[in-house]
């Protein structure tokens, strides 16, 4: 996507001439798009062209980048005040009788953090997304206040800051940051992004980089040093702020944003598993977040905060739980739900999907949807990805956890018995990594798959070999996926529950018995699970964890755990144990 069939215009101001981009219904709320360094607005196209569906965008070049002129002499030309007047030249010439929405990222961020807390833009500003770029006088006191009181856990903080701000050092250094910049560094930059970024080929950096690049070295020395220094006292956001903090992150340290809650009280967390460059890798989830939090405060509303433990992480994400009916599925919905994602509850049964995507709804899921497939029915599943896609998005959080149970020996488990849990425990999970792992792949940008195996993976039993044989297949294809798709920031987990409370014990056949002996022992069976009374929600709480640590097998319970542990380092006794009766 490019900017191409914006309006452009051109606003004068303090000696320069910026060039303003915009996009979209004039008539609605106006977002404005502040870009980095060493960046032009072209850095935003991706997110502008998603946010022109719904608002009136701004962009434009800061002095001296893209097409706008650069402040002569240079030295002087880029302090916080002067790109303040700047930004209230533009949003006087794009709203001029209604506050805007700002969004800034990496210097933009910074320069941002000026406008919103400079008395001159009050009431210009109606709300501000901040990613990337830290104010430098927060900046300033947050030094100030670990060189005060130095304890082990503060100077290590000021250390890895400090290590992660080297090319801050690089860029204070007189003419070598231009020759660079205008020389090998310029020509490399490109393929720099994408090998360690991430960031697609797709037409960016400009070929104004390397004079953008030279030209905004002097954002960092008309302005660094003297806010740390001396920081002003007086820096808190007359708007609400959304801060989105990329965890990877190689130049700015999550701690940065320690206490950021005194400076914005009315602050809302985000975070995202991606590195820097987030407008170019992240285009969806920064497009979706800025859209909740501009309409929440249009009006002046306070925006709305999803309560769960992870609801910085999955916030307006798109999550979709097969199994979500009852047990495990439908605890992971909730728990995605409670953390604010739009979820899409999967099961065979209607009813079932149908009252777990309603309570998702209450539970604080700002949208979520029921529908109803067999998972081991291929063509339905290729007509539920290509629906899901179309109608909800691509999924960024995919839980494979449809499964039914079999108990019985090899000999008595008939052909027909071993179809049915493929074709659902295994065939199922195939259906759903392929489908939708690919629609993750082909957007390109990230996602995480959870696949739902057991401690039967890895723990044999007499009295379990098909059940077993297919959770086992599960765990070993989530490793092989996990190898493959780690180099498209695509996470994949495998979840090993042990005996957990479900009613899938009570649903489960037993092969090689007569219906009414295996009724029999699927009462006994639900009856000991009852007892053993492991709370599927605990399950979830696993899964939920396992996407935020990119945690690879997770075994549960205790029980899972130590058959875990057990299949490492004494597998004999595993194995023993295998050849025991199970009471029946």
């Amino acid at each position: 996507m490019s900017l191409e069939g914006a309006r452009e215009r051109w606003v004068r101001t303090g000696g320069v001439e910026l060039c303003v981009a915009e996009l979209g219904d004039e008539t609605q709320p106006t977002v404005v798009l502040v870009h980095g360094y060493p960046d032009s607005k072209e850095v935003w196209s991706e997110v502008a062209v998603r946010l022109a569906e719904h608002f009136h965008v701004v962009l434009y070049d800061v002095r001296g980048h893209g097409r706008s002129t650069a402040p002569q002499p240079l030295r002087g030309g880029f302090t916080l005040e002067k790109l303040t007047d700047d930004f209230l030249a533009v949003v006087d010439a794009v709203s001029p009788d209604k506050p805007v929405h700002l969004v800034g990222h990496d210097w933009g961020s910074v320069q941002s953090w000026e406008f919103v807390t400079v008395r001159r833009t009050e009431g210009r500003i109606a709300s501000f997304t901040s990613m990337s770029g830290p104010s430098l006088d927060h900046f300033g006191h947050w030094i100030k206040q670990r060189v005060k009181r130095p304890t082990p856990r503060r100077v290590g903080q000021l250390l890895g800051q400090g290590a992660k701000s080297w090319y801050v050092y690089m860029l204070h250094t007189p003419v070598l940051p231009e020759l660079a910049w205008r020389g090998p560094l310029g020509k490399q930059w490109p393929k720099i992004l994408q090998r360690f970024e991430k960031v697609p080929s797709d037409g960016y950096p400009t070929r104004s980089l390397p004079s953008d690049a030279a030209h905004g070295a002097w954002l960092y020395r008309d302005n660094v040093r003297a806010r740390l220094t001396r920081p002003r006292t007086d820096v808190y956001a007359h708007a609400p702020v959304q801060l989105v903090t990329p965890l990877g992150d190689a130049f700015l340290s999550e701690k940065l944003y320690d206490e950021l809650e005194q400076w914005a009280p009315r602050l809302v967390r985000r975070t995202l598993p991606a590195k820097h460059w987030i407008p170019r890798t992240r285009p969806d989830q920064l497009a979706a977040w800025i859209t909740e939090f501009v309409t929440a405060n249009e009006g002046g509303r306070s925006a709305p905060v999803a309560s769960g433990p992870y609801a910085d992480r999955f916030g307006g994400q798109l999550v979709l739980v097969t199994g979500a009916g009852s047990g495990i599925g439908r605890a992971t919905a909730f728990a995605f739900a409670e953390a604010g994602a739009r979820v899409v509850a999967v099961d065979r049964d209607a009813e079932s999907a149908a009252r777990t995507a309603e309570m998702a709804r209450l539970i604080g899921s700002p949208e979520a949807w029921a529908e109803t497939v067999d998972v081991s029915d291929e063509q339905s599943m290729e007509k539920l990805a290509e629906k899901v896609a179309t109608e909800y998005g691509v999924v960024d959080v995919l839980v494979n956890n449809a499964g039914i149970g079999l108990s019985g020996s090899f000999f008595d488990t008939s052909t027909e018995d071993w179809k049915k849990v493929l074709d659902v425990n295994l065939w199922g999970v195939i259906h759903g990594c392929r489908l939708f792992g690919k629609q993750m792949a082909e957007r390109g940008q990230g996602g995480h798959i959870v696949n739902t195996a057991s401690a039967a993976a890895y723990q044999p039993s007499k009295a379990l070999p098909a059940y077993s044989t297919s959770k086992a297949a599960v765990l070993m294809l989530s490793e092989c996926l996990r190898a493959e798709l780690a180099g498209q920031g695509i996470g994949v987990s495998a979840i090993c529950p042990g005996f957990v409370n479900t009613n899938i014990t009570s649903t489960a056949r037993f092969a090689g018995v007569d219906a009414i002996e295996e009724k029999r022992r699927q009462k006994k069976s639900a009856r000991m699970y009852g007892l053993r009374n492991y709370p599927p929600e605990k399950v979830a709480d696993a899964i939920l964890r396992a996407v935020v640590r990119n945690q690879a097998v997770v075994p549960v319970t205790p029980e899972a755990r130590g058959a875990h542990l057990m299949s490492r380092f004494t597998p004999k006794a595993l194995r023993a144990i295998a050849r025991l009766e199970p009471p029946l």
